[in-house]
């Protein structure tokens, strides 16, 4: 069975959640451009100085992505 994973990027400070947003803009490009799979993409508010961007992908492509976008950190996507 093949997991998904989710891939992280941390934005701090007050244009936190707003870099975040447009990073997720960049990252559905990115997949498309590519033509590759994922499940989500998404932000995340934290706090009022931390937000995340997400995308949900499989096992298979994340070192794809990972190498192409660096992310900030990965965790199994529940």
């Amino acid at each position: 069975m093949n997991r998904k994973l989710k891939l992280i990027w941390d934005f701090k400070g007050p244009s936190g959640l707003g870099t975040a947003k447009h990073h997720c803009i960049h990252l559905k490009e990115f997949a498309q451009i590519e033509k590759l799979h994922f499940y989500e993409i998404d932000h995340l508010e934290i706090s009022e100085m931390h937000a995340t961007a997400f995308i949900i992908v499989d096992e298979v492509d994340m070192k794809t992505y990972r190498d192409a976008l660096k992310p900030h950190r990965g965790q199994l996507a529940e």
